[in-house]
């Protein structure tokens, strides 16, 4: 075993992480402490600006510069196999996690050729990604079985966390799928922290408050909250919105509401999960 105390190492690979991004990086993060807490030595490697490595509360993170992909806002790849091949050499991982399924795949093959069990973690579907950028459904179904089936067969375990993302490998007759949900944090996230002032503040006198918290880029579709406020209002109920969060489209929305008359309140992104955890309750 790699890791203190006799635990393992766990390599850990991921792409479009940022320091603003949401769900992913949190869930990464809680995994980090998970394994350390269980005795267990996890290292991430993500993409950046610069080179990195520093030791966090969720362990190990190595940081590989990559390149931005265009249109999502800041998002960055891991592009450069032959560093990222010799870093897993180097670190000699006794378990690898990978949390993409585009520029790393290919470690799955790696971990093969090792003799090193591997875990891809599908956090969404391949095929509502290629519709999202515009591919049509039937082709974009196509392409996702067609890497669904690569990537069942280069890692030892395929980890989805919604029923959802499972569906696709159940598509195709993966047999080494697993569904392990996502958590909630119900110490933070509570109705008891609703706070009557809080939501006057932003309902401005408007009966409904609605409140989306995402990333505002084009996979997470956020015009969608702005159409149900349009709709609710249209109805004749009386309805505000309130976003929280940042990303590529947030000037487009903005103009959207302005010239549709819509009473939208942009925060940008929230980094306090404490004031996050208050505005969801309100």
């Amino acid at each position: 075993m790699s890791g203190d105390g006799g635990g393992l190492r766990i390599v850990r690979l991921a792409n479009f992480v940022t320091p603003t991004s949401g769900g992913l990086r949190t869930a990464l993060d809680r995994l980090g402490r998970g394994y350390r807490e269980a005795g267990h030595e996890p290292v991430l490697v993500v993409p950046g600006d610069a080179a990195g490595d520093v030791r966090t509360e969720q362990g190990r993170v190595i940081t590989l510069p990559g390149p931005v992909v265009p249109g999502t806002g800041g998002y960055r790849v891991l592009a450069d196999r032959r560093r990222v091949r010799r870093l897993l050499d180097d670190l000699a991982p006794d378990r690898i996690e990978v949390s993409d399924r585009t520029t790393l795949r290919w470690t799955g093959e790696w971990a093969r050729r090792a003799r090193v069990p591997s875990v891809m973690v599908s956090h969404e579907t391949a095929d509502g990604v290629l519709r999202t950028w515009g591919v049509p459904p039937a082709l974009a179904a196509r392409a996702a079985d067609r890497l669904n089936r690569r990537t069942a067969w280069a890692f030892a375990r395929i980890v989805c966390t919604t029923e959802w993302a499972e569906r696709e490998f159940v598509r195709i007759g993966a047999r080494n799928v697993v569904r392990a949900p996502l958590g909630v944090d119900l110490e933070r996230c509570r109705p008891g922290r609703r706070s009557a002032v809080l939501r006057a503040r932003h309902a401005g006198g408007e009966l409904v408050l609605l409140l989306l918290c995402s990333r505002l880029s084009v996979e997470k579709r956020p015009g969608i909250a702005l159409n149900a406020l349009a709709e609710l209002r249209e109805g004749g109920v009386g309805a505000a919105l309130v976003v929280a969060g940042d990303g590529p489209l947030k000037g487009a929305l903005e103009r959207r509401a302005r010239e549709r008359g819509l009473p939208v309140r942009f925060l940008g992104h929230v980094a306090d999960r404490e004031a996050l955890a208050d505005l969801q309750a309100a």
